[in-house]
């Protein structure tokens, strides 16, 4: 049995069965007869109409729902809302997706020998899709990894974190009670090892990975021949501030994207780059805010920062702090853990280039601040590591702002907003370590279709 725990105070919050081989199997040979058998295919109207009684059941539930994903992952409540509000949302973008999953002509009679030809493409599901998936938004990265391949008309089993089952269980009984077939949208709860089964199975056509680096480029060095994949992992988020910036605006965003979920997203503000000229006045005032920000129960109300995921990753982010601060770092606030699973918002000045919390990505309540002297210094430091996902640039000058965005090395570049900013309608994905794919509603449903191109020969054309 998996024992679900509240990452606050380590209780029992539910057990939970977990499956093995056998039921991996049968869930793989479910999803592959349902694809291979195109009888069963559900049409787009029908696609459209179950989604919609998804979107009215979800905001019959939100409070719900809100309520589970804060339990069993630690974000705070006022964050927890915000993200049931989003997944809201992504329902009802893939629901305006589909009518755009649509082919395109192509151009024939360009030469004698194509003449008397028509061409066009069509989009059609691209296979089984196997989804496995992370805990940070335990239910919106659900809605990202399963709503998807659904509204694309393909059959998808998801495997959630371990830590956070629970709001994916309550998904897959709002799909059935909106009337979904339950066997094109399966949730398999199992061990690591069984994960790699199920993502490596030749019957399986594209995987969607959220996680660590490690196990995404492992699992994508097993997939079998012609699967398809997208990773994302994560990065340090690195962040350069120019001497003519507007502080009194970039305080607030940097806190929030440093500190939202204790630092526990893929674009987590980690590494900060200010100018020398304003570092003194920047650092002090940063920290200042940081140290007020209210850490706690996650179900509170005016929680700000709740705990990390598991007792163990507040022990490294403790050493990984510590390492910093006796190597020369400044510890302008913070620096110790409040309990066993919650660790206070930390602001480093100036650590080492070569220690963990400047090299490796944190995955917690820290944000490291780095004085540079020119814009080329601050654009190396952003390019010093092999992580690259979301970056930002705060300045008044547009030419400088240009300059960070031509030559950092990022998949998405924030000019005056912090890197965690994200729409679920946009492109989003790492690059180089950080990950391979585009995530982002639209361009996942793109991605889990492929094209069929036909070619129609006719005199009368």
């Amino acid at each position: 049995m998996l024992k679900v725990v509240s990452p606050y105070s380590l209780s029992l919050i539910k057990e939970i069965p977990l499956v093995g081989a056998e039921d991996v199997e049968r869930a793989l040979k479910i999803a592959y007869g349902l694809f291979t058998d195109k009888s069963q295919w559900l049409p787009a109207w029908q696609r459209i109409g179950i989604l919609e009684r998804v979107v009215t059941i979800m905001n019959s539930r939100i409070e719900e729902l809100t309520i589970i994903a804060a339990e069993e992952g630690g974000k705070p409540y006022m964050d927890s809302k915000v993200e049931v509000l989003r997944a809201i949302v992504g329902v009802k973008i893939a629901i305006e997706q589909i009518s755009q999953l649509s082919g395109e002509q192509v151009p024939m009679g360009q030469t004698k020998t194509s003449i008397n030809r028509m061409a066009f493409t069509i989009r059609e599901p691209i296979g089984v899709v196997v989804s496995i998936s992370a805990f940070n938004h335990p239910l919106n990265l659900i809605i990202h990894q399963t709503v998807t391949a659904i509204a694309a008309g393909t059959p998808v089993i998801i495997k959630p974190a371990l830590t956070t089952p629970l709001s994916c269980i309550e998904f897959m009984k709002i799909l059935k009670e909106a009337g979904l077939p339950e066997d094109w949208c399966q949730c398999i709860i199992c061990k690591d090892e069984d994960a790699e089964i199920l993502a490596t199975d030749s019957r399986v056509n594209y995987l969607s990975f959220i996680g660590s680096s490690n196990v995404g480029w492992y699992l994508r060095s097993k997939l079998s021949p012609g699967t398809r994949c997208a990773l994302e992992h994560g990065g340090v988020a690195p962040v350069i501030v120019e001497p003519d910036a507007d502080i009194d605006e970039l305080l607030p965003a940097i806190l929030k994207g440093g500190m939202y979920h204790a630092g526990q997203v893929c674009v987590s503000v980690q590494k900060v780059s200010i100018h020398e000229n304003i570092i003194d006045d920047v650092s002090q005032r940063f920290a200042a805010l940081a140290s007020m920000l209210k850490v706690g129960n996650p179900l509170g109300k005016d929680t700000e920062v709740g705990p990390l995921i598991l007792p163990k990753e507040v022990d490294r982010v403790e050493l990984w702090v510590n390492e910093a601060v006796e190597k020369g770092g400044s510890l302008l606030c913070g620096g110790k853990r409040i309990s066993e699973t919650c660790f206070e918002p930390t602001i480093i000045l100036n650590p080492p280039h070569d220690v963990k919390v400047s090299t490796l990505e944190i995955f917690g309540p820290v944000v490291c601040l780095y004085s540079y002297s020119s814009l080329a210094e601050a654009i190396k430091i952003a390019n010093s590591l092999p992580t690259a996902f979301q970056a930002s640039v705060f300045t008044k000058n547009i030419d400088n702002a240009m300059e960070v965005v031509n030559n950092i090395n990022a998949s998405a570049v924030m000019i005056n907003d912090h890197t965690a900013f994200r729409v679920d309608w946009m492109p989003f994905g790492g690059r180089d370590v950080s990950g391979i794919g585009i995530g982002g509603i639209p361009y996942t449903m793109k991605e889990m279709t492929r094209e069929k191109l036909i070619v129609i020969k006719s005199n009368k054309i």
